[in-house]
């Protein structure tokens, strides 16, 4: 028997690519921020990445029914707000501080799922994390920042079920090339305003170059990533990501975290990591094209 070509990449290293590639576009969108705002690099972003989903992906239209008009529509409506609110923090607060804070949603959906009061410590404990990384005792919490990555977070969890939602109704990455462009849209609203009169070729350049770290690579990774390992460890894997975005936030942002901050994280990551424990759904709940619950384009 011939042997496979090439080296096969184990899925968790597919995840962590894509986790990379999130905080990566994340950290890296802060210059573009600072050239035609949060919402216009919001919606240059999705912009761009609506182009390339639909280049790559077939608006599955034939099979969309009535029912899943409003869902896809909310679900598309919510990413935009998710990436406004996320890029709307980093201009107030680290890259870590606000991935721990929009992670709070996420956490709080698979707690709340496990249908167990002491599974609600997780978000608890994920809270504490939250709070030794903003230091309010110190009295320069930035409420702006803090709201907007809150904002993030509730996005982030009512993302996870409408997904949930459209993964047992479509396969593969064909609705992203539906709800991609109605986010687009929604960040249109406020990021036109702000990038008009901003764009030039190395603008948009740039945009194309972020929309395929975030969203078009990881989502990709994360496809193939999920055909071989559970939800449930995608789920535990995926709560390496606040300290993913605090470990790039130093690395490209030189944004130095305290010993404390860095016990938040950890605290952060325990929490997501304990709390997908129980999260995975039952096999009659589960059909057999669903896609898992995947982080959002922020």
């Amino acid at each position: 028997m011939g042997s496979r070509a090439g080296v096969s990449v184990p899925p968790w290293g597919l995840a962590v690519t894509a986790m990379v590639s999130v905080q990566l576009g994340s950290a890296l969108s802060v210059d573009l921020i600072g050239q035609v705002g949060a919402a216009g690099t919001a919606w240059l972003r999705l912009s761009m990445g609506a182009v390339i989903f639909l280049i790559i992906a077939r608006p599955p239209l034939s099979r969309v029914r009535r029912p899943d008009v409003p869902v896809l529509l909310g679900l598309g409506v919510t990413t935009g707000l998710v990436t406004v609110g996320f890029l709307s923090a980093l201009e107030y607060i680290p890259l870590g501080t606000a991935v721990a804070i929009e992670f709070l949603g996420p956490l709080t959906v698979a707690a709340l799922r496990t249908h167990s009061a002491r599974a609600l410590v997780w978000p608890g404990l994920a809270l504490c994390g939250v709070a030794l990384l903003t230091e309010p005792w110190h009295g320069e919490v930035n409420l702006i920042g803090v709201l907007y990555a809150a904002l993030a977070a509730i996005g982030w969890g009512i993302y996870i079920i409408l997904t949930q939602r459209i993964g047992d109704r479509f396969t593969g990455i064909s609705a992203l090339s539906l709800t991609i462009p109605v986010a687009a849209l929604t960040a249109a609203v406020i990021g036109v305003p702000q990038a008009v009169g901003h764009l030039d070729f190395g603008v948009l350049a740039a945009a194309a170059g972020l929309a395929v770290l975030l969203p078009v690579l990881p989502f990709a990774l994360e496809m193939l990533a999920l055909r071989r390992m559970t939800a449930t460890a995608f789920g535990t894997l995926m709560s390496l990501e606040p300290a993913m975005g605090l470990l790039l936030g130093l690395i490209v942002l030189h944004q130095q975290p305290s010993p404390i901050q860095l016990a938040g994280i950890l605290l952060v990551v325990l929490a997501g990591a304990a709390a997908q424990r129980g999260g995975r759904r039952t096999p009659d709940a589960e059909p057999a094209h669903s896609t898992p619950e995947l982080g959002p384009t922020r």
